[in-house]
């Protein structure tokens, strides 16, 4: 039987991992070889159809605003109190 070693693997996404095993009764090992198994055993869509779904998707957002102004909401809610009674310079 082969073995596989996972490298790098995110602390958070390992806890996630180590809980669903908890919640399936399952190890780590066993949960990961499960996981891997029912995505093989899902049929494999052609990339074009994938390309087709996502360009489907974009414009898809309805906003009336500009860009510039999207973008301008956004900085003016990063903006807090907070920062500027810490003394952080907040860049336009």
């Amino acid at each position: 039987m082969a073995t596989l070693q996972v490298k790098g693997m995110d602390d958070d996404l390992y806890r996630g991992l180590a809980a669903r095993a908890a919640s399936d009764n399952r190890s780590i090992s066993q949960q990961v070889v499960t996981i891997v198994r029912q995505f093989l055993a899902r049929p494999a869509r052609p990339a074009r159809e994938a390309t087709e779904e996502f360009l489907a998707l974009c414009g898809s957002w309805a906003d009336e605003r500009s860009a510039a102004q999207i973008a301008g909401d956004i900085r003016r809610a990063r903006r807090s109190d907070r920062r500027r009674r810490a003394g952080y310079r907040v860049l336009d």
